[in-house]
Formats: structure tokens, C-alpha cells, sequence
């Protein structure tokens, strides 16, 4: 599934329309970052409610498809432009991380573990 399909489903505006042709592999959902880089899988949507900028660090570090960040939390400006500086998409909605992880399950995304 292509991002700019997962974008649309759920309502997320996209500030780098270029990087919408990414192909999703699946999600993952946690806000202990350390727990992100052990298991998430690349080509993952994560989502989150960590606003900071080691969100985009680990992101990178795991191949992510893009990050959201859910609950009407607003990523930090430094976030924004780390992101924007290596390429991973990231997106805010004032979903839950619950609703969001639902939204993708209904659109045929599954949960997908590092070596799992």
C-alpha cells in the first residue's frame, strides 16, 4: 500500500507531497523508543505520541515508511526539520493512537516485528 492511500484514509495533510509514493509494509505502535528500534520492522508506519526529535532519529535508524504522531500532540519545530533533513515523512493527528492503529488495520495494515 502506498503512503499517499494511508494519508487520504486517515485525513493527514502531507507538508512533502514527493515522498507519498512510499510503499507501506505495515505498522508498529509504541511510545518507548527503545522498544521501536528492537522491533519494528522497516517500511512500517509508526505511530506515537512522542513529539521530540529522537523520533525522527530512530525512525531513520529503523527504515520507517513515515511516523504519526496521534492524540493532537504537535511535533516540535526541531522535529519537523530533522525529518524533513533525512526524508521521513511525519504526519500529526488529533486521533488517538488507538483510533489510528484501527483506521490502519481496517485499510489491511498489519502489525510487522523485526525478524518476526
Amino acid at each position: 500500500m502506498k503512503l499517499a492511500e494511508v494519508l487520504e484514509a486517515l485525513s493527514l495533510a502531507a507538508d512533502a507531497p514527493e515522498m507519498l509514493d512510499k510503499e507501506v509494509e505495515g505498522g508498529y505502535c509504541s511510545d518507548l523508543l527503545s522498544d521501536v528500534m528492537a522491533k519494528a520492522a522497516a517500511g512500517s508506519i509508526w505511530v506515537t505520541n512522542q513529539v521530540h526529535p529522537n523520533v525522527v532519529a530512530v525512525a531513520s535508524l529503523i527504515d520507517a515508511a513515515a511516523v504519526i504522531v496521534a492524540g493532537g500532540m504537535q511535533p516540535e519545530q526541531e522535529t519537523i526539520k530533522k525529518a524533513k533533513e533525512l526524508g521521513i515523512p511525519l504526519f500529526s493527528t488529533d486521533l488517538s493512537a488507538f483510533d489510528v492503529v484501527g483506521k490502519l488495520y481496517q485499510l489491511g495494515l498489519r502489525g510487522i516485528l523485526r525478524n518476526g
